[in-house]
């Protein structure tokens, strides 16, 4: 979690890749979509393939807090 910041003066204080202006919803909305680590940092050169492990494992941490209604399968 060391990797993942978040500051009131970048990006709204939403959270981020530390030294990037990456919010990890957008690694998350890559990895979702598919996107390999090869991928996602290629598209975003600031962030490093740790960077995507932790936001991945911020990712996590969050849906471990928070529950989402999730549709009952019929």
């Amino acid at each position: 979690m060391a990797m993942i910041s978040g500051d009131p003066a970048v990006m709204h204080g939403q959270a981020v890749i530390a030294g990037t202006r990456v919010p990890v919803s957008v690694i998350l909305d890559c990895i979702a979509a598919g996107m390999t680590t090869e991928q996602i940092t290629a598209e975003y050169p600031t962030v490093t393939a740790a960077g995507v492990r932790a936001a991945a494992a911020y990712g996590a941490a969050l849906a471990r807090e928070e529950l989402l209604p999730i549709p009952q399968s019929r």
